[in-house]
């Protein structure tokens, strides 16, 4: 009988003392992920403008490409910039990703997205729209 409560007791040890590391590890690499987001973001914001100025010449054409994919990616670098500095310093806090594409170089023909949310006409038909999942 002792033998068997010995062996309860070992499981549930194992059980509770596992737990929290797989926790911690799922933790830190999210507080990872987030932090890198961030810096790359206010580092690298600038990059939506070229973005923009090609989506939008592929859609529409040069001349509407060079005016609104202009003034476009101008306001969505201010944007990924400001996001990226918010996901850098909310980076300990766990949540899910401010930006879609969460950097601006992945799903470059995209238009990118803020906290989940959809403006309309702020969007490009020229690549695949997938909510950024």
């Amino acid at each position: 009988m002792n033998t068997r409560k010995l062996l309860a007791a070992c499981v549930l040890f194992g059980a509770l003392v596992a737990a929290p590391t797989a926790y911690a590890e799922s933790y830190l690499s999210g507080f990872s992920n987030k932090l890198t987001q961030g810096l790359a973001n206010m580092a690298t914001g600038f990059v939506e403008i070229p973005k923009n100025v090609v989506n939008i010449s592929n859609e529409q054409n040069i001349f509407v490409g060079m005016t609104w994919g202009l003034l476009r990616g101008t306001v969505h670098a201010v944007n990924r910039t400001l996001v990226g500095g918010a996901e850098f310093l909310t980076s300990p806090v766990p949540t899910s990703e401010f930006a879609s594409p969460a950097y601006v170089w992945e799903r470059f023909s995209e238009d990118s997205r803020y906290f989940g949310l959809n403006y309309p006409g702020y969007w490009t038909t020229y690549g695949p729209l997938d909510k950024g999942e």
